[in-house]
């Protein structure tokens, strides 16, 4: 029983992030979309919020290594 929460709660450390990159990758591209000549301020944006998605993904996977560490 131990072994699947560690894999499920993996499973939801790692998909929370992945949806986010995602949809930051999805939205970026629909705005360079529609104007091109803003490149810059979207990826810097993009950037930003790519680090903090995965700052909270190394976040989670250090919390539950502390918590299921043997």
């Amino acid at each position: 029983m131990r072994n699947f929460i560690i894999i499920l709660v993996m499973f939801v450390t790692i998909l929370g992030p992945s949806a986010v990159i995602a949809s930051i990758g999805f939205a970026s591209i629909r705005a360079l979309g529609r104007n091109p000549s803003s490149a810059s301020k979207i990826l810097l944006a993009m950037i930003i919020a790519l680090i903090f998605a995965e700052a909270i993904a190394i976040i989670g996977m250090l919390v539950l290594f502390q918590l299921f560490g043997k």
